[in-house]
């Protein structure tokens, strides 16, 4: 099935090859992936705590969503596809940087990623998907980083990694767009 795949690339994101998701994670091996921020018209960040049936990270709190996108599915669409999946949301959604990561996560699995970071804003509710979603919350950045320094154990690697990349980039785009 192809949203078992994920697309493996090289560090400049050139597609070179595919592999089954598992796989490539426990092989380390660098893919495509897609992080969704979604921020309401206040400025605070919409988000996640993942499912405990989540193959890696589970019951942990991150950005909005996340994905991979399947072969021949572009970013955006992936975004998109993803943050109606997990959320129950549409947005408009704007690319605001891309970068990479190599990090250890529980059951000897390895995120080594090329992740292309998105932005949107709406004031809806999500309606959340339980398999992937065990809850949600709308936080300001000030509370987000007070917890995050507090209690890090509680949040995904890739998410604090980029929080505050992520938070200026917000700030403008939601000034701009509010």
């Amino acid at each position: 099935m192809k949203e078992e795949l994920v697309i493996l690339v090289d560090n400049y994101d050139n597609e070179i090859g595919m592999m089954e998701k598992i796989e490539a994670h426990k092989k380390a091996l660098l893919h495509r992936a897609v992080s969704v921020f979604i921020c309401n018209s206040k400025g605070e960040w919409l988000l996640q705590q993942r499912a405990k049936t989540k193959y890696h990270s589970n019951s942990l709190w991150t950005n909005t969503c996340c994905t991979h996108p399947y072969p021949e599915e572009s970013n955006l669409k992936a975004a998109q596809r993803r943050l109606f999946q997990e959320m129950g949301l549409v947005s408009e959604l704007t690319e605001i940087f891309s970068f990479t990561y190599n990090e250890k996560l529980d059951n000897q699995l390895t995120e080594n990623e090329f992740d292309h970071v998105f932005i949107g804003i709406t004031n809806q509710l999500p309606q959340i998907n339980a398999n992937e979603v065990m809850n949600w919350k709308y936080v300001s950045y000030e509370n987000l980083t007070k917890d995050i320094s507090q209690n890090p154990d509680n949040y995904t690697v890739w998410f604090k990694k980029i929080v505050e990349k992520v938070h200026n980039q917000i700030t403008t785009y939601t000034q701009q767009n509010a």
